[in-house]
């Protein structure tokens, strides 16, 4: 039987849910690796037009600025309150059919924000630095797109309303530390798949030592690569798959009470997303940027 101790931390984790902040994304760990092994992976012209694109950048990488769009947060809240909806996309009939009218008003979604984005990093006529913005957008949402809690048709905002009481060694990031007690994390099932699903064996930092950014993405690209046989180029495609995942891959436990099974679990599929992503991020530069800048 848990000792008293034990369940009061239990529920104190529980507890401090209701004050927890919604997650984002995949953590930084996450989208990093997808910018990380989509630049190993880029046609020599669009390499080029990345460290050009990217000059004058604190981390001029692909994984360097992946963050980005996320960091916002802090560096910019008027542009990030105008953004926010650009990070996912869900269903409202129960489905995985995005009626892009209903789901993506506007082109408020991550779908129709990579096909913004995309335009504009396209265009050559454009200032350098909306184009530098875009591929740093696109870098993000590319990533948004491939996270199963993204792209949902389960009516909990993509897992950020499905509580979870989840037993790990992983302490959280800085701004959700108040809600681990005693190894437990009160969290939610969108920020399982966000931080600790990863988490628990890339990051690396005093008294967790884990991979690490370029010993997960040494890792993830030792598999056959590509990831699959024809990358898929439409983001509508991506955030369907994303969402046929969650239920075929019953990534909805059947309680609210977690530890590492199920993180090892779900890790392979985790893996395998980061992996598609980064495939068709590279694709995707390939086909924007991989071509000469026309002629007047």
């Amino acid at each position: 039987m848990p000792t008293m101790p034990r369940l009061f931390a239990l529920s104190a984790a529980l507890a401090a849910l209701l004050a927890a902040p919604a997650a984002q994304a995949w953590s930084a760990l996450g989208h990093r690796m997808v910018g990380a092994l989509a630049e190993r992976h880029l046609n020599p012209e669009a390499e080029a037009q990345v460290k050009l694109l990217l000059a004058g950048e604190p981390d001029p990488t692909l994984a360097g600025v992946a963050t980005w769009a996320d960091d916002l947060r802090n560096t910019d809240a008027d542009r990030f309150k105008a953004t926010s909806r650009q990070h996912y996309v869900n269903t409202t009939d129960g489905t995985c059919h995005v009626v892009m009218e209903r789901d993506c008003p506007d082109g408020q979604c991550v779908i129709g924000a990579i096909d913004t984005q995309r335009a504009i990093l396209a265009d050559r006529t454009r200032p350098i630095a909306a184009r530098r913005d875009a591929l740093k957008f696109l870098v993000h949402y590319v990533g948004d797109a491939h996270q199963p809690m993204h792209a949902n048709n389960h009516p909990d905002k993509g897992g950020n309303d499905y509580q979870i009481s989840l037993r790990t060694k992983l302490e959280p990031e800085a701004y959700a530390k108040k809600n681990y007690v005693d190894g437990v994390m009160g969290t939610n099932l969108h920020s399982v798949w966000d931080y600790y699903i990863l988490g628990e064996v890339g990051v690396d930092k005093p008294g967790h030592p884990g991979l690490g950014l370029k010993g997960y993405t040494d890792k993830l690209d030792a598999f056959p690569w590509p990831p699959e046989s024809g990358a898929v180029s439409d983001p509508k495609a991506w955030a369907g798959e994303s969402c046929r995942l969650v239920d075929a891959r019953s990534l909805y436990p059947e309680g609210h009470v977690l530890d590492r099974t199920y993180l090892d679990a779900m890790r392979p599929l985790a893996e395998q997303r980061v992996r598609q992503a980064a495939w068709r991020l590279a694709k995707l530069l390939d086909d924007t940027l991989g071509s000469p800048a026309p002629q007047p």
